[in-house]
């Protein structure tokens, strides 16, 4: 505008307020819907097992989560004698962090992310790369064996299953066209309805993704960095209090973002399911729920894998599987214009 002059206060200091509130919004509500995932989960795993689960703590039980959080928060923080103080208690905060600052790009609604980058899927790639080092760090800084060797495990098992997230990811980015998460969404808008979204054209990618995801955040049945009848609990068995808390939260934050990738991924993210009725947030929030349910059935009904199959199952199963399924989307599908791989408009707009 003639005569407008940038001051600090418009150049940097508004919009940089306007983005710590986003980030303040979307944390906040991403910590309190944790507080009630944490509680269905709870509640499925006792419902298999013919138990009532949490039920004393407010009306049925809802407050469960906010009670367990105050008494952590409350207890004394115990750091062994032998362990490296400083990195004892970083780790935690690293893996807190990263679990948190991953979601800037995880849209919720057309137009509502934080951070709409045009590489979100590299941006999520590498977070989810980083989180192992809190892993790592928390089991070494211990100085104890079974610490040691349950981050030993987690820090083997997440790098395995990333390379296969990684090529199931390059085959859903081939058909779309765009490292953009908005645009992976969009790509899947069709007057098909949920028949037009990736899970059908990418089936198997998509169980692959799922089991990948169990194994990414130490679910069960792959829980062996966390294994206590082998491990007492694995690399966090010395934290108590916050620090316990902080690994606690970062890791049913991992767990909460592989259900919106499912979701943004092969589900149509924010999109309606059945043509005609209106998009939006409530979409994806149900699409979320419904795979932490999965994810809790899981827990609750698998039994858990030794170590070597677990092994195995990453690096001969799905690598080799991943790999061949992104040849054949790249070669055969784009290749001779197979709906739906190069109908979307992402797609054609590359050719």
């Amino acid at each position: 505008m003639p005569g407008y002059e940038p001051t600090f206060v418009s150049e940097y200091l508004l919009p940089g307020g306007w983005i710590l509130l986003q980030c303040l919004l979307l944390t906040g509500a991403i910590l309190i819907s944790l507080a009630f995932l944490l509680y269905m989960d709870r509640k499925v795993w006792a419902a298999v097992q013919l138990r009532r689960g949490p039920n004393v703590v407010g009306p049925w039980g809802l407050l469960q989560s906010f009670a367990d959080f105050l008494k952590f928060v409350l207890k004394e923080i115990v750091i062994p004698d032998g362990a490296d103080k400083a990195v004892f208690l970083l780790a935690p905060m690293i893996a807190f962090v990263l679990a948190v600052i991953a979601w800037a790009v995880i849209p919720v609604a057309d137009g509502w992310v934080i951070a709409d980058l045009n590489v979100g899927i590299l941006y999520l790639f590498a977070i989810s790369s980083l989180g192992v080092y809190g892993v790592i760090m928390g089991g070494w800084a211990s100085n104890s064996k079974y610490p040691f060797l349950g981050g030993l495990r987690s820090a083997a098992q997440m790098v395995s299953y990333e390379v296969s997230i990684g090529f199931i990811l390059v085959a859903v980015l081939l058909t779309v066209g765009s490292l953009n998460m908005s645009d992976i969404v969009r790509a899947q808008d069709s007057d098909w309805g949920l028949l037009g979204w990736y899970w059908l054209p990418h089936l198997p990618m998509l169980v692959l993704f799922f089991v990948s995801a169990l194994a990414e955040t130490n679910r069960p049945p792959f829980d062996l960095p966390e294994a206590e009848s082998e491990l007492v609990a694995g690399y966090q068995v010395e934290y108590s209090s916050t620090p316990y808390l902080l690994f606690m939260i970062g890791e049913y934050m991992n767990i909460v973002l592989m259900c919106a990738m499912t979701t943004i991924l092969f589900f149509g993210g924010w999109l309606s399911p059945i043509p005609g009725l209106p998009d939006g947030v409530l979409w994806i929030v149900i699409k979320i729920v419904v795979m932490f349910f999965l994810f809790a059935m899981v827990k609750a009904i698998v039994p858990r894998y030794r170590y070597d199959q677990l092994m195995r199952l990453g690096w001969k199963v799905f690598l080799p599987f991943s790999l061949f399924w992104v040849v054949l989307t790249a070669t055969v599908m784009r290749a001779f214009d197979i709906a739906p791989w190069a109908s979307t408009a992402a797609a054609q707009a590359l050719q």
